[in-house]
């Protein structure tokens, strides 16, 4: 094996929620998905029966590792992933990983080959993309590859929803939720992807997601899990069964929800968007970061709007890193309360972190 308070009016965002607005100093574990990212950035209609011109970057990415990315650029000190890869990349995978401050503990798939993802990219003013995705190693991960020693020292687990598109990777939720409540270990968990949903089916989604204490939808998951064409309704609504829900809704921001009723609108930061890959998974990783740096959850989703906007002016789903020159000029906010800057670090090979170097904002 290798904040700034987020919305207007109402109650306070993390009132009553235990620990809020209190720094925590233990680890951010992240389970989930570990990919190679082809991105092909093309405009307009794809040329049925001939070529199209693109541009075309092969990059590392998957919603877990990208969220611990963020995590890890968003100033979160200790960021671990577990995932795993087929032998083909595992070693690029691990140095893409220490070279974003986490660090990763990978399991060798040793008859599937590292899961990869197309990425087509419309490179229009909104530029959406469509995905093609091979599963492979990532979504094999299983019960056996988890151990209840993976929580010592952390403060908060998220899971990527992806995990819940196969057999193992269900069983591992189960076994790696029973494990953190154990420990009075808050869970999160990202939806991943509507078409997914509905392939699993929403009355089995919910009862899978049963005991999480965060759930982060996007607009359209949040609507197809409540039935509810209202973005703030289905937000609302979920949080009847989840304890915090924050529902990203792409250029209009974020919605904070808990009992049942929306307690914050946080606005989006405006960006040029070059490629929609991975905002969510930008927004999620920072907005964990900021709740371990003590931030309530209505300005750790305005960290989330800031990180999501930087992502958006970059091509793929990574964050910036040192001598990176795709860096956007979406900045953190090295004010918002609670929050710590983002660093540029690395981990030896033994999994220990070694000095870090020097705070940047670029």
């Amino acid at each position: 094996m290798t904040g700034a308070p987020g919305g207007a009016g109402g109650p306070e965002p993390g009132a009553g929620e235990p620990g809020a607005g209190r720094p925590r100093s233990g680890a951010l574990l992240v389970v989930g998905d570990v990919v190679t990212d082809v991105v092909a950035r093309h405009r307009g209609p794809l040329a049925s029966g001939t070529d199209t011109a693109a541009v075309i970057r092969t990059l590392p990415g998957g919603a877990g590792a990208n969220v611990a990315c963020w995590a890890a650029h968003w100033g979160c000190a200790d960021v671990r992933l577990l995932g795993r890869v087929g032998a083909d990349a595992v070693a690029w995978h691990e140095r893409a990983l220490i070279g974003s401050g986490v660090r990763p503990r990978l399991v060798v798939d040793p008859e599937a080959s590292t899961g990869t993802v197309i990425c087509l990219v419309d490179t229009g003013a909104a530029a959406e993309r469509t995905f093609l995705t091979d599963s492979g190693a990532s979504l094999r991960l299983d019960p056996g590859d988890w151990s209840d020693a993976l929580l010592d020292g952390v403060d908060r687990l998220h899971l990527s929803g992806y995990l819940l598109f196969s057999a193992s990777g269900r069983a591992l939720v189960q076994t790696a939720l029973t494990s953190a409540r154990a420990r009075g270990v808050p869970v999160s968990l990202d939806p991943a992807s509507a078409g997914f949903l509905v392939e699993l089916g929403v009355d089995r989604f919910l009862t899978l997601v049963e005991g999480l204490d965060v759930l982060l939808p996007s607009r359209d998951e949040a609507r197809l899990l409540t039935g509810f064409p209202d973005g703030a309704d289905a937000a609302a609504e979920l949080s009847r069964r989840i304890p915090l829900v924050v529902a990203k809704q792409g250029a209009d921001g974020a919605l904070v929800a808990r009992n049942g009723a929306v307690i914050a609108r946080v606005p989006a930061v405006p960006a040029t968007p070059r490629d929609t890959t991975g905002a969510g998974d930008a927004f999620t990783g920072a907005f964990l970061a900021a709740l371990l740096a003590g931030a309530e959850p209505g300005g750790a989703a305005a960290e989330g709007c800031r990180a999501g906007a930087r992502a958006v002016e970059r091509v793929g789903g990574r964050p910036p890193t040192p001598g990176d020159d795709t860096a956007s000029a979406v900045a953190p906010s090295p004010s918002a309360e609670g929050v710590a800057a983002p660093v540029a670090g690395s981990v030896t090979a033994d999994g220990t972190t070694s000095a870090v170097g020097r705070a940047h904002a670029g």
